[in-house]
């Protein structure tokens, strides 16, 4: 069951190990495998919803004990659906297989707690014939983050999805990012790392972990500004984050990023930077194998207005400088 399907309350429990003895709370329910996020895991404490030995806790500090019995209801939550909705799609190739679309930036790509509605899936539903996939992430191969613009393929059919998905694990598939970055990135960078969630908070993703999944990343360096550059990077995995977290932590942050952000930028670079609407990120160039001809496909599609305005805006202070 997934956590947009729970109808009634759902009841998790655990005893705490001797490894776990003197655990916070919220860290020891993030570390478990159930699927709300950590500020739901924190309000469901806060509102009463976590017993230990079968007192109410409502402090996600609390510290914990061995052997001691942590009970956690899960309240039930208002479905998701996937419901149609009319909207402007700016599609670059449909056959009865795939749709490959070019999704803008600012559009979420299903629905999710915060956005049930309004979202690229609610759009493509409405448009397609979608067989694919469950109800909330019909024919979805890959996502892109709600910031991020560019290229994403979408299958139509369970044998597409099939085939696109095994695609997508082996690696097969070409994708290539253009991004906006401050900094004096390397003219040519392979980027070889671990990648996992940030010990001290689980929204963010780093490279300098201990354990996590592999991730590799190609940087080419096209321009170079004052203090920034446009980088083409290509992706060899697809980790969450992982363009802006490659960058990030080898010391050139992607321009306009609000999780991930530059530490130090002149007056003029912090104007670009705050006028972006999210990360300088565009998925440019996307390349698959037809999941019903074989044949090999390439798309590729320019940066959106906002990206190309603050290109020419560094252009602009460069030669000014």
């Amino acid at each position: 069951m997934t956590f947009s399907e729970h109808r009634q309350t759902v009841t998790e429990s655990w005893v705490v190990s001797a490894e776990e003895h003197g655990q916070r709370l919220d860290h020891f329910l993030r570390d478990k495998e159930i699927e709300p996020s950590r500020s739901q895991l924190k309000k469901y404490v806060e509102d009463g919803q976590v017993t230990v030995d079968g007192m109410v806790v409502n402090r996600p500090s609390k510290k914990l004990k061995f052997k001691q019995l942590v009970v956690l209801d899960i309240p039930p939550l208002t479905p998701l659906n996937a419901e149609p909705e009319p909207m402007e799609l700016d599609i670059q190739f449909e056959d009865d297989a795939v749709v490959v679309i070019n999704k803008p930036q600012g559009m979420v790509v299903h629905p999710a707690p915060g956005h049930p509605s309004g979202t690229l899936v609610n759009g493509l539903v409405h448009r397609f014939s979608i067989t694919a996939g469950d109800a909330l992430r019909p024919g979805l191969v890959h996502r892109l983050d709600k910031d991020t613009s560019g290229l994403m393929v979408v299958a139509k059919t369970e044998t597409a999805l099939k085939r696109l998905t095994e695609q997508f694990q082996v690696h097969s598939v070409d994708r290539r990012y253009r991004v906006l970055v401050t900094g004096n990135p390397p003219d040519h960078m392979e980027i070889r790392s671990l990648h996992g969630r940030k010990a001290n908070d689980r929204k963010l993703f780093s490279s300098k972990v201990t354990r996590g999944k592999e991730a590799i990343s190609v940087v080419e360096t096209v321009e170079r500004f004052r203090g920034a550059a446009l980088i083409r990077v290509t992706l060899h995995t697809g980790r969450t984050h992982q363009v802006r977290v490659h960058c990030f932590d080898n010391g050139f942050p992607l321009l306009g990023d609000p999780l991930y952000s530059p530490r130090r930028m002149d007056s003029e670079l912090m104007k670009a930077h705050k006028n972006l609407p999210g990360q300088a990120l565009h998925a440019e160039l996307l390349g698959f194998d037809h999941p019903e001809t074989g044949e090999r496909m390439r798309f590729e599609i320019e940066p959106p207005p906002t990206f190309l305005e603050t290109l020419s805006y560094l252009r602009k202070i460069s030669e000014n400088t």
